[in-house]
């Protein structure tokens, strides 16, 4: 399999993004990247396996013959698959905690699945995991027990493919950001009065007009934005300028590469001209779009071989373009066309009235089936005072007789008798009638009567 060279990016935003302390007193050529005191800051690239991805870099990163392939690896390493063999050559105690890894994302994707069939009301489906893990692209479905080297090819070719995409969604994002923000600002001013419409308008028009109002923005990537980074940053002499040595300092992480949030942490300055979080003015998520194009910008016009890192020989060759000293002005987002179309808002707003409606139908849904609780819960409520009212009664009837002396009745007032009672009455109803019968039987005479024929 071949996988694309950005898998670098991977490693180094999945590792540590090293902070590097500057001292603002070194000259250029004292200056050099800070190989100790480095303080460790995750990134989470945003993927949903990014967490299983971090950890398998971070274990491979702990055996010194894979991190020495790993420094020495080039574009043709990932492209044969060499790297993903020495995963072979690697320590008995690394392979081990890779399997666990494997085995630990393959539990946490089952959980996943399953909660995703009980939501969909599917639970009498047979569930043939190995089918339903092959969604799954980051690693090898067939073997869910160890990690091996297909899986470190999948997790890094899928990784590289999902972050290309990343960025896209990013702008398509922003986009939707915008669309609401347009839809909601109409639809507050279309609930204001004319007067106070025309106010609203104007203080939002006022605001826009004060948030153009920013310094000169660098183009990103250009000798005069980067000489006001060694300056204002790094406290070095701008006449000192030196790419080589700019390129050492900002290569936090001492990989050789910068990668895109390195590239990023160089546009603060730049960022800082047009956007302040205090101001009402200020939107900090077109702040994070400005970020992003400036990136982007930068990359498409030194990133020569297209892997998403700037190496050293592509950033110097940067330098000799003319387009290093003489760049075009940037344009901010306030200079660019519209981010949205009105035909786009159109479409948006649909959407937004679709779902509105869904979620009208749904909320009215549910006030039935309150409605018809609440109803149930009445009747059942009336059922336990009548039941309660009713040993209530009965209670304090057997209280009153046992007062004044009488049997106990039932629920209808029928008596009712101890069965001790009962036995002594019927003993009682029966004796009288014993005792007939034996004095009848003691007055029958002994003798037959004379009068009565004697046959021989």
């Amino acid at each position: 399999m071949n996988l694309d060279p950005g898998w670098l990016l991977l490693l180094s935003m999945s590792l540590e993004v090293w902070s590097v302390p500057l001292d603002r007193n070194v000259t250029p050529q004292e200056a050099q990247p800070p190989q100790e005191d480095k303080q460790e800051d995750n990134v989470d690239t945003g993927l949903y396996y990014d967490r299983y991805l971090r950890e398998v870099i971070e274990v491979l990163e702990t055996d010194p013959h894979f991190r020495e392939k790993l420094q020495t690896a080039n574009t043709e390493d990932i492209k044969n698959g060499r790297l993903s063999k020495e995963l072979d050559l690697v320590g008995h105690h690394v392979r081990t905690r890779l399997d666990e890894l494997k085995r630990q994302e393959v539990s946490r994707l089952r959980m996943l699945l399953k909660a995703k069939l009980d939501s969909t009301n599917t639970q009498s489906l047979q569930m043939d995991h190995a089918s339903l893990l092959k969604q799954f692209e980051h690693l090898d479905p067939h073997n869910q027990n160890t990690f091996e080297a297909k899986d470190l090819e999948l997790l890094i070719s899928t990784a590289t493919k999902d972050l290309e995409n990343y960025d896209a969604e990013r702008h398509d994002e922003f986009k939707r950001y915008e669309m609401l923000k347009e839809h909601e600002r109409r639809e507050y001013l279309k609930g204001l009065d004319q007067e106070k419409r025309e106010k609203e308008e104007k203080r939002m028009e006022e605001l826009k007009d004060k948030h153009r109002k920013h310094p000169k923005v660098n183009a990103p990537g250009s000798v005069a934005q980067l000489r006001e980074v060694w300056e204002e940053t790094d406290g070095l002499d701008p006449t000192e300028f030196n790419p080589k040595t700019f390129f050492k300092l900002h290569d936090a992480n001492g990989d050789g590469v910068l990668d895109e949030q390195e590239l990023e942490a160089l546009f603060a300055k730049e960022l800082e001209k047009v956007y302040n979080p205090k101001n009402e003015e200020d939107d900090m998520m077109e702040m994070e779009e400005e970020r992003l194009r400036m990136r982007e910008h930068v990359m498409k016009n030194v990133d020569i071989n297209q892997d998403r890192l700037v190496s050293l020989e592509e950033f110097l060759k940067s330098t000799d373009k003319k387009e290093f000293n003489n760049p075009k002005e940037w344009d901010t987002l306030d200079d660019t066309k519209p981010v949205f179309t009105e035909a786009e808002l159109q479409r948006f707003e649909a959407e937004l009235r679709t779902k509105e409606e869904e979620l009208g139908r749904r909320a009215e849904s549910l006030r039935q089936e309150q409605d018809l609780l609440k109803e149930r819960g009445k009747a059942l409520e009336a059922q336990r005072r009548e039941y309660q009212q009713a040993v209530l009664e009965m209670s304090q009837r057997k209280e009153k007789q046992a007062v004044e002396g009488q049997p106990p009745t039932g629920p209808n007032g029928e008596l009712q008798f101890h069965q001790e009672m009962q036995k002594l009455e019927d003993q009682g109803a029966k004796a009288p009638v014993e005792q007939e019968v034996q004095e009848a039987q003691n007055n029958l005479p002994v003798e037959p009567p004379q009068n009565l024929p004697i046959h021989t």
